[in-house]
């Protein structure tokens, strides 16, 4: 349930033992609003069935530890509302319904995280904007093991914390030159830093926050953050079951070709999803974990180096 925070195999704030869905530790260093913190989780069995043990070092430690839950989604109280809605779309003969219901019984334990770290996922989804996920990962890369420090307590050799926001704003221009990073997304990344305690402070608005007109304003004012962007952290920092990430390269033809067997845009994946209002991104989590590829066609994204222009 903790993939979506993870940003390519060598992301240096995750750690993870043994393979995707394995057994072992997952570790995470993050910045929390209390200081960094490194905190490690542990399935105790099959599914999380045994218990789960939670670890956390560093000044952040009580907060992450008293946060454990929303990170690892148990708070997520959603999930009777989204049955009774497939229930009821299923009842009356909606194929789509039904086949999402055999998917939740695959996978029951799938659950909407909260990190409650609001800056980290807007440096990530900046990053990642009008970019391949490789050019992205490797500039996160580069950026957080230069200017992130060292993750507290016993923490796997190499992990780091996310820069605090006065560290983002302070970065050397040649030094983003350098991570791959335009000059627009350095500079939207400076704008975002200079607003963190702001930002930070919309997690009391809840896991309902692409529905509130204020907030999504707010966010949209800062000029470099778009619709896009605000889905990609509301899902994660706020654990929005709704919000869909509207202009993703991919999503909206995997989406449509779900329902239809054919690829779509946005606007069609918005249409389709509709009847599921309120839990659209549940929805979208179980397709993209379905295990269904959505055929490509045309030329791939051209893997750009701007690092020696």
């Amino acid at each position: 349930m903790l993939f979506p925070l993870r940003r390519g195999t060598g992301d240096p704030t995750q750690h993870w033992e043994g393979e995707r869905g394995g057994a072992g530790p997952v570790w995470r260093g993050q910045l929390t609003p209390d200081g960094p913190a490194t905190i490690r989780m542990h399935a105790l069995g099959p599914s999380a069935s045994g218990g789960i043990d939670v670890r956390a070092w560093g000044p952040g430690a009580d907060w992450s530890l008293a946060h454990a839950r929303e990170l690892l989604g148990l708070d997520d109280d959603g999930w009777p509302a989204f049955d009774a809605l497939l229930a009821g779309l299923a009842a009356q003969g909606d194929p789509a319904a039904a086949a999402l219901q055999r998917l939740r019984r695959r996978r029951p334990g799938l659950r909407l995280l909260r990190t409650g770290i609001v800056l980290e996922f807007a440096v990530a989804a900046v990053l990642e904007q009008k970019v391949t996920g490789v050019e992205a990962r490797r500039s996160w890369r580069q950026l957080i093991r230069a200017h992130g420090a060292e993750a507290p307590g016993p923490a796997p050799a190499g992990m780091r914390i996310l820069p605090a926001a006065e560290t983002w704003r302070s970065i050397p221009d040649h030094e983003w030159h350098r991570a791959g990073a335009t000059p627009a997304r350095r500079d939207t990344i400076r704008r975002v830093a200079a607003v963190a305690p702001a930002l930070q402070r919309t997690i009391a608005v809840g896991r309902h926050a692409g529905a509130d007109e204020r907030l999504v304003a707010g966010f949209r004012s800062i000029p470099g953050l778009g619709g896009w962007t605000l889905a990609e952290i509301v899902q994660r920092a706020h654990g929005d079951p709704d919000t869909v990430s509207a202009g993703d390269y991919h999503l909206a033809h995997g989406v449509t070709h779900w329902f239809t067997g054919k690829r779509g845009d946005d606007a069609e994946m918005m249409r389709l999803l509709e009847p599921y209002r309120g839990h659209r991104q549940r929805v979208v989590r179980y397709i993209e974990g379905s295990g269904v590829e959505t055929p490509r066609y045309g030329a791939r994204m051209t893997i750009e180096d701007h690092r020696e222009r």
